[in-house]
C-alpha cells in the first residue's frame, strides 16, 4: 500500500504584543469535525489508489492455443438480401368524366377473366370528347395532306410522254410565283382530225370505225380509226347539215399539228363516204404546264422546246426553306392529337368496361344510381396466381444471375417460395457508396394464395461453388502487413518441427506483458505461409495454392483467464 500523508494542524500564532484582551476560548466541536474531515480525505485518496491499482494490474492471461488439420469439402458463395412481394398483374379502372351509374355486375372478391363485363355508366361528356377529338384528328390530317401536296408540288413534271414546245427560260434561285406557266406538252406520238360529214351517212359511221386519212403536202396516207362522234349541227352555206367525227391516227415521226388532211369511209355498201371539207392535223393531247407551289429554282431537267420527255420526268425543281418544318411540326400536332384521342376512346370505353385481365376484384365502389365524377378510381383487379418480387444484386454478384435461374425466397414465418428470374434491368442501376445495385425481378407461383401483396420476403442464391477443395476456418486466415508496409499478405500460420521453405518473414507486433498475443511464433511451433484464397463461406474459406492439405493450421487462442 503506498505512503499516506495525513495533513498535520499548524502551529498556534504568538499572541499580539500590547494586547490586553482575554483569548477565546477553545470551540471542540469544530475542532472535533476538523479531524472528521481531515480522516475523510485521507481514506477516499488510499482508496482510489488501491482501486486504481486493482483496475490495472492485470496478470498473466491463461491462453491455449486452437489448431485444426485442413480438411476437404465443398464450399458455396451464397448470395442474399430481401425484397418486396407485388401481384405481377394489376389494373385500376380510373374515369375521365363524370357520370350516372347504370349497372354494376361485379363485386370485391369476385374472380374475374379478360373482356368479362364490369359495369355500364352513361356519360353524354365522355362522348362528347371522343367527337372532339376525333375532329380535331380530322382537321389536321386533311392540313397534313395539303402539305404533303405541297411538298410534292415543288417538283414540276410531266403528266404524260409527248414534246415540249413554248418553254420558259428559268434561272438558278430565281423565285418563282405559285401558277406560273413553265412550258406546253403535247402529245404527238398521236394526231386527230376533226371531219363533218353529213347527216345522211349518220347510220353508216360509228366509233371504231376504220378510216384512210391522207395528207397532200407529204403525199401519204395512213390507217386510223373514229375515236369520237359528236352529233352536232354544223350548216354548210349549201344548206347542208353536219355532224362531227373525230379521227385519229399514229404519227410515224414526221408529221405535225395545223398540216391539211382528209379523210375517206367506207360504208356498209362498199361505197366511199367523204367529208364535207379538209381539215388540219391536232396533237392528240395538248397542256399547259404550270407552276402548283412557290419557291427558289433548285433544279431544271430537259426543259427544251421540242425535247421528248417521259411522263413524270422532272422538269423544274423549286426550293422551301419552310415546308419541312410544317410538314414535321403539323405531326408532331396530329401524334398528339391522336394520344388525346386514344384516351378519349379508352375514356369512353371505360364507362362499359370489361375485364382487362384475368385476377380478382379488390375493391368496386359503385352502386347502380350513383353519380361517379372524372378522377373516381371505380374498380381494381389483381391477378395473384403469379406474383413478383423485385430484388437488387450489387456488381459483385450480378454476374451470376441468369435469367431463368432459380432463387430462395423465406417469409418471416419460415415458409419457403421458389422464385424465378424474369427480368435483369441493366439499365436501371443505382449507384451508392462505391457500389452499383441492379433491379432484378423474380416471378413465383402462387396458385394457393399463401404469398399476399407486400410481404416481406429474404432471398439467397449460390453465386458459385467449389467441390472437393482444400478448406481452413476462417479465422486461420490472416491478412498482415508485409515487410515493405505498402502490401498486406494473406497468410495462414502452420505447425511444423522446423520452418517451411514457403514461409514468409512477417513484421508480427509483441504483446504487451500480460497480453495474449495476436499470432503464433515459431518458438510455439507456428510458421507463416503465404495462400491463395478462393470462396468463402460464414465459416470456412477455400485455399486455393501455397498449402499442401496435410498440414495442421492455427485457429485462435483460448483465453481462460484474462485478470488476477
Amino acid at each position: 500500500m503506498p505512503d499516506v500523508t495525513v495533513p498535520q494542524p499548524a502551529p498556534a500564532a504568538p499572541p499580539v504584543p500590547g494586547s490586553d484582551r482575554p483569548k477565546k476560548p477553545l470551540n471542540k466541536r469544530k475542532l472535533r469535525n476538523g479531524i472528521i474531515a481531515v480522516a475523510v480525505v485521507a481514506a477516499l485518496g488510499v482508496g482510489g489508489f488501491a482501486l486504481y491499482r486493482f483496475l490495472t494490474q492485470q496478470d498473466q492471461a491463461d491462453s491455449e492455443i486452437q489448431t485444426q488439420p485442413v480438411q476437404y469439402g465443398s464450399i458455396q458463395s451464397t448470395v442474399t438480401g430481401s425484397g418486396n412481394a407485388k401481384a405481377k398483374e394489376s389494373a385500376a379502372i380510373t374515369l375521365t368524366a363524370g357520370g350516372t351509374v347504370q349497372e354494376v355486375f361485379v363485386a370485391p372478391g369476385d374472380t374475374v377473366t379478360v373482356g368479362q363485363p364490369l359495369y355500364t355508366i352513361f356519360s353524354q361528356d365522355a362522348q362528347d370528347q371522343v367527337d372532339q377529338a376525333q375532329e380535331k384528328v380530322d382537321n389536321l390530317n386533311k392540313d397534313m395532306t395539303s402539305l404533303l401536296e405541297d411538298a410534292s408540288n415543288l417538283t414540276v413534271r410531266a403528266p404524260f410522254a409527248g414534246k415540249l414546245i413554248d418553254v420558259k427560260e428559268f434561272e438558278p434561285d430565281q423565285d418563282v410565283a405559285k401558277d406560273a406557266p413553265v412550258a406546253t406538252l403535247v402529245n404527238d406520238k398521236k394526231l386527230k382530225l376533226s371531219l363533218y360529214f353529213s347527216y345522211a351517212y349518220e347510220d353508216q359511221i360509228y366509233t371504231g370505225q376504220p378510216v384512210s386519212v391522207s395528207i397532200p403536202t407529204v403525199m401519204g396516207s395512213w390507217t386510223g380509226t373514229v375515236e369520237e362522234i359528236h352529233k352536232v349541227r354544223f350548216i354548210s352555206p349549201e344548206g347542208a347539215v353536219h355532224f362531227e367525227a373525230v379521227i385519229v391516227f399514229d404519227n410515224p415521226g414526221t408529221l405535225t399539228a395545223g398540216m391539211d388532211a382528209s379523210a375517206t369511209l367506207t360504208a356498209a355498201d362498199g361505197s366511199t363516204i367523204y367529208p364535207y371539207e379538209n381539215g388540219k392535223t391536232e396533237y392528240y393531247e395538248t397542256r399547259e404546264i404550270l407552276t402548283k407551289a412557290a419557291g427558289p429554282v433548285v433544279s431544271q431537267g430537259n426543259l427544251l422546246n421540242y425535247a421528248d420527255v417521259q411522263a413524270g420526268e422532272a422538269l423544274l425543281t423549286l426550293g422551301s426553306s419552310t415546308i419541312d418544318e410544317d410538314i414535321r411540326a403539323k405531326q408532331k400536332e396530329i401524334d398528339d392529337a391522336q394520344q388525346d384521342l386514344d384516351e378519349a376512346q379508352q375514356g369512353l370505353a371505360d364507362f362499359n368496361a370489361v375485364s382487362p385481365i384475368d385476377g380478382s376484384v379488390t375493391s368496386c365502389t359503385l352502386t347502380p344510381g350513383m353519380e361517379v365524377k372524372s378522377g373516381d378510381t371505380v374498380i381494381t383487379i389483381s391477378n395473384t396466381t403469379n406474383m413478383v418480387v423485385d430484388i437488387t444484386v450489387d456488381d459483385r454478384n450480378i454476374a451470376f444471375v441468369q435469367p431463368g435461374m432459380m432463387v430462395d425466397l423465406t417469409d418471416w414465418n419460415g415458409n419457403v417460395f421458389m422464385g424465378t428470374v424474369t427480368a435483369i434491368n441493366m439499365g436501371s442501376a443505382e449507384s451508392s457508396n462505391g457500389m452499383t445495385s441492379y433491379p432484378v425481378t423474380l416471378t413465383v407461383d402462387n396458385y394457393d394464395g399463401s404469398l399476399l401483396a407486400g410481404m416481406y420476403l429474404d432471398y439467397s442464391f449460390v453465386a458459385s461453388q467449389s467441390d472437393d477443395c482444400m478448406m481452413v476456418p476462417m479465422q486461420s486466415v490472416k491478412n498482415i502487413p508485409s515487410e515493405d508496409g505498402l502490401s498486406t499478405d494473406t497468410v495462414v500460420f502452420i505447425r511444423s518441427d522446423e520452418r517451411p521453405e514457403n514461409a514468409v518473414d512477417l513484421e508480427i507486433p509483441e504483446p504487451e506483458p500480460g497480453e495474449t498475443p495476436q499470432y503464433p511464433s515459431p518458438e510455439d511451433g507456428f510458421y507463416p505461409v503465404r495462400v491463395e484464397t478462393g470462396l468463402s463461406d460464414s465459416y470456412n474459406v477455400e485455399i486455393k495454392s501455397g498449402l499442401n492439405g496435410d498440414e495442421e493450421v492455427f485457429v485462435n487462442y483460448l483465453v481462460t483467464s484474462a485478470y488476477g
